[in-house]
């Protein structure tokens, strides 16, 4: 993965937008933002609120629990897709995420459950070259938020 790496669209908006973040809660925000931004210049206004979710959810989890080996940053890969965008996001960690239930008064643990409702289930961990892995999810315009309770 290239820092600030692009694949253009015909016209000024790259089909592929990668990015690495430092291991800090400012990292969500930004690639949350960074998402919301080429969404809206790739038409895909409608996928903005799912996909802040799912990048979220994604990132965040990199952030708490791929913490090894230190000094390795995380990585996000968007691409846009006919039918939506493919958001990526890789760490150095080889510990995989599981789905799990929380209970209605736990306060984490529902993330992955809300990546599968957003994406259809169209989600996974897949190894990557180097280190760690990537974890990746689809959204598509059949997507859109849910309850998660």
């Amino acid at each position: 993965m290239t820092k600030g790496a692009s694949v253009m669209l015909s016209g000024e908006h790259p089909a592929v937008v990668v990015k690495t973040w430092p291991h800090s809660v400012r990292s969500v925000g930004s690639a949350r933002r960074l998402l919301a931004h080429h969404l809206e210049a790739w038409g895909l206004r409608h996928l903005v609120e799912a996909a802040e979710v799912v990048v979220s959810e994604l990132v965040t989890n990199a952030v708490n629990h791929a913490r090894v080996p230190r000094g390795h940053l995380i990585g996000t890969r968007f691409e846009r897709l006919e039918s939506g965008v493919r958001i990526e996001v890789h760490d150095a960690s080889e510990r995989k995420p599981e789905q799990r239930e929380a209970s209605e008064e736990a306060e984490f643990g529902r993330g992955l459950v809300l990546v599968e409702a957003l994406t259809s289930g169209q989600w996974g961990v897949s190894v990557r070259e180097g280190l760690g892995k990537m974890v990746w999810a689809v959204c598509t315009k059949g997507d859109g938020p849910v309850d998660p309770s």
